[in-house]
């Protein structure tokens, strides 16, 4: 019955809400597909949400989660936490302090970013439009780079490994090779100086 009231709150407030009653189909849906955001209740039939959210970071699956739960240790709030929860919310729960931490995540992870962001001096990026705004001219960017450049700029101040673009970005059947990620980085880096490699590792984006 929540998660029914859930579904229909934020439906009506204009997101596109897909619910799955137990861990198993909800694990079935992140491997075919992405999402934005994640609620995750603890307490579901076969996999609960701990073991679904360790699942995911295990895979590098990195999806921005909120953790719904009827428990009140913070033996449990930690477990959250550890296993690479981004906020949690206990029931019973006002729908207005789920939207201010749906709000919040919206806001840290430019999630349905509708103004264009500095990346760096008189260089912008419109995210929704996949174009890079360089001294008042525009390039164009495929959708795949324009995705790695926005999932980079996301995580700016850490390195992303290639493990962990390949499964925020591509689906399992059509991940790339790494000749063809190193391809997409070359072309970025053409127009974005933020965008460094550690060799081994990964690529970051540094604020210039």
């Amino acid at each position: 019955m929540l998660a029914e009231l859930v579904v229909e709150h934020l439906e009506e407030s204009g997101h596109s809400v897909e619910h799955f009653i137990d861990g198993e189909k909800a694990e079935d849906a992140l491997l075919r597909g992405k999402f934005d955001l994640l609620l995750l209740d603890v307490n579901v039939p076969g996999i609960d949400g701990f073991e679904l959210l360790h699942a995911m970071r295990e895979r590098k699956d990195m999806t921005p989660a909120i953790m719904i739960t009827s428990r009140n240790s913070s033996k449990d709030l930690k477990e959250g936490f550890d296993l690479g929860c981004d906020d949690y919310i206990k029931k019973p729960f006002e729908f207005e302090e789920l939207d201010a931490r749906i709000e919040h995540i919206v806001r840290v992870y430019g999630i349905d970013q509708k103004e264009p962001i500095q990346l760096a001096e008189n260089l912008y990026f419109d995210i929704p439009t996949h174009t890079l705004k360089i001294e008042g001219k525009n390039e164009l960017l495929t959708p795949k780079a324009a995705e790695i450049l926005h999932y980079l700029y996301k995580n700016r101040g850490r390195i992303v490994s290639r493990e962990e673009l390949l499964q925020n970005i591509w689906s399992y059947e059509e991940q790339p090779t790494d000749a063809t990620l190193r391809s997409y980085i070359k072309v970025l880096r053409k127009f974005v100086p933020n965008i460094v490699t550690e060799r081994g590792v990964g690529y970051g984006f540094e604020s210039l």
